[in-house]
């Protein structure tokens, strides 16, 4: 009885060793992996964001991404961002009624990107796109100028990370604010701008 035990405790004892390796393969590798142009994000709980009062997930890859701008004034640095940040989450939340703050994504004039709903939760950027689409607003207003170097490699690299952690579909489209809802967002000089960009759609 005594030998038959052991061999059933050695038989766990093998499983838990080659389950203990799997699970370090598996840690070991690159599971959702940090592509090498991803750029600096700061989470919402950096910039002092509230907590959402809603979560809806999305399916993910997703399809679209939609450009936006704030039309606010613009920012570099953490402490002027977030400042921004955190009244435009209050407006949204309290006078609009918001869940959130209504952009996955918001990047400042230094390229640092801020964390709205961020990857594979809904905003209220675009009715309509909502469900299926990515947010991404830069912070300030580009009627008349371009957002900063900076802030446009951030966007682009922002996507090439999405698409390359399968939070973006490999094939998605590219579409400013103002060409499915009634909005001069993203401003007419930077919707220019994202036309020569990848992935662009000029009929959604």
């Amino acid at each position: 009885m005594f030998p038959a035990r052991l061999g059933s405790l050695l038989f766990v004892a093998a499983v838990v060793v080659l389950l203990g390796i799997t699970v370090a393969s598996v840690s070991a590798g690159k599971p959702r992996h940090r592509a090498a142009n991803c750029p600096p994000i700061k989470l919402k709980r950096q910039w002092g964001g509230k907590p959402s009062l809603g979560l809806h997930y999305q399916v993910r890859p997703i399809r679209f991404v939609v450009i936006h701008h704030t039309v606010t004034s613009e920012c570099s640095g953490l402490l002027k961002c977030a400042e921004i940040l955190q009244n435009m989450q209050s407006y949204h939340q309290n006078e609009l009624d918001y869940n959130d703050i209504s952009y996955n994504f918001l990047i400042g004039s230094d390229g640092i990107v801020y964390e709205g709903t961020g990857w594979g939760l809904r905003g209220a950027h675009t009715y309509g796109y909502n469900g299926n689409g990515t947010g991404i607003a830069f912070i300030g207003n580009f009627v008349d100028k371009l957002p900063t170097d900076a802030a446009l490699q951030a966007a682009k690299n922002l996507l090439a990370c999405g698409v390359e952690q399968g939070e973006l579909s490999e094939d998605y489209a590219l579409i400013a604010g103002s060409q499915v809802i009634s909005t001069q967002s993203p401003g007419l000089t930077l919707y220019n701008e994202i036309q020569e960009w990848p992935h662009w759609l000029s009929n959604p």
